[in-house]
């Protein structure tokens, strides 16, 4: 394979973090073994990249760019937007000169995994990548009904939002000169098409390296005790869905089994007394947020993970709970639907929030009276993340699909790589 030199835009790029952080910069890393990278990322990140950067990666350049007085910009969430957005255009000033000094083949946009957002690389003349991107994803209006009034307010105030990112003239210009467009979920996969990406395809934008891969592994042969355990990790918002787990596993009707809630957050205190009112308060253990380590260990105490999230472009902790041999309860909806197949666990469709709830309660109920059902779940679950959820196989898939558009470019004349590149 012939390295490639390409510029990568990585808003969120640091090492040993999860999240978008370790997107930006597993892919990095993984992408600097076949070809040559000149990463555009935050000035912030400079100490933390610096810190785990090998001193033999040269192949891999940092361009550190900020917008003067940057800590001020990024005071609330309105305020990281506003940053991440004007970020975007100061990293396009730095990129022009780069493209000047260096014969890029093409560029990518990694992070942020978010499609409403413009990539103004995507004003080069060569070809652009952009993506995953996700947040194309939305909780469906049968389940609007268990929201409070500030929860509506928060889905109202984020469908619009995305919306007014639709009609942003950069995004659909960023959308039309994709020479290919990644979605993290079918739904944005559908807003990546109508706001004009001629190439959609579906990539998850979720990973795990060899070395965690490996933990799990030993994990996995974690002996569970005889008690029926599940439980649900997450921040606890009401988009978690976290009550219609504690709804259903009221109605699985199990006496002796224990339901354990991982994670901190507004909802916290209106779980608990929903547990109280379902009557299996003595059943259900909040345990707060607790560090990654930590957490995990929870989940391979347990016999199944329950994540019914209403709208979750990733949904990485099912990716965990299948590497450690667990299997999953999900919502067919957003990232975990395409994560989770019937051979790794249970999607529960989600029509209405009886329905669902009434379906995840058998599931629970089939997982507690077949132990074996569990563990074929959970081994299979493994192997799938084995196969398509490594950082070392997502460098790989996306080193070949750098390969293939820099020769399509080559073999096309000027006229045509300028008119796709428009």
């Amino acid at each position: 394979m012939e390295a490639l030199n390409i510029l990568i835009s990585a808003y969120a790029c640091r090492p040993n973090m999860g999240s978008e952080p370790g997107v930006g910069w597993n892919i990095v890393c993984e992408l600097a073994k076949f070809h040559h990278l000149w990463v555009l990322t935050r000035q912030d990140n400079r100490p933390f990249i610096e810190a785990a950067l090998p001193q033999d990666s040269p192949n891999l350049h940092f361009v550190y760019c900020d917008l003067p007085g940057s800590s001020l910009w990024k005071k609330g969430l309105g305020g990281v937007h506003l940053h991440y957005y004007l970020w975007q255009i100061r990293a396009y000033f730095v990129a022009r000169q780069l493209y000047q000094e260096k014969p890029f083949a093409l560029a990518h946009h990694v992070t942020y995994v978010r499609y409403s957002t413009p990539s103004f690389l995507s004003l080069l003349p060569i070809p652009l990548i952009w993506g995953p991107v996700g947040g194309g994803e939305t909780a469906p209006r049968a389940f609007w009904q268990d929201f409070s009034f500030r929860a509506k307010v928060y889905e109202i105030s984020r469908t619009l939002l995305r919306q007014l990112g639709e009609i942003d003239p950069f995004v659909r210009l960023t959308a039309r000169r994709s020479r290919l467009a990644y979605a993290t979920t079918p739904e944005t996969a559908q807003r990546l098409s109508a706001l004009g990406a001629k190439q959609v395809e579906l990539l998850s934008q979720l990973g795990l390296s060899q070395a965690e891969l490996a933990h799990f592994q030993k994990l996995s042969s974690t002996s569970i005790s005889d008690k029926f355990r599940l439980v649900s990790i997450g921040r606890l918002l009401h988009w978690k869905g976290f009550y219609l787990g504690l709804r259903a596993f009221a109605q699985a009707q199990l006496p002796e089994a224990e339901y354990w809630i991982v994670g901190d957050g507004p909802e916290r205190s209106h779980l608990q007394q929903l547990a109280q009112d379902l009557g299996i308060g003595e059943q259900v253990k909040f345990w707060g947020e607790l560090p990654r380590g930590e957490a995990i260990a929870k989940l391979t105490q347990a016999h199944a993970l329950v994540h019914p999230s209403l709208h979750d472009s990733g949904g990485g902790v099912c990716l965990e709970a299948m590497a450690v041999g667990r299997p999953v309860i999900c919502l067919a909806l957003g990232g975990p639907d395409s994560q989770v197949t019937e051979e790794t666990g249970f999607k529960i469709p989600a029509c209405t929030p009886e329905q669902a709830t009434q379906d995840m309660a058998k599931a629970m109920l089939r997982l507690a009276q077949d132990p074996k059902l569990g563990q074929h779940l959970g081994q299979a679950g493994r192997q799938r993340v084995h196969n398509l959820y490594s950082w070392s196989q997502r460098g790989k898939t996306l080193a070949n699909i750098y390969q293939m558009l820099s020769a399509e470019t080559d073999n096309q004349n000027p006229k045509e790589v300028e008119r796709l590149s428009r």
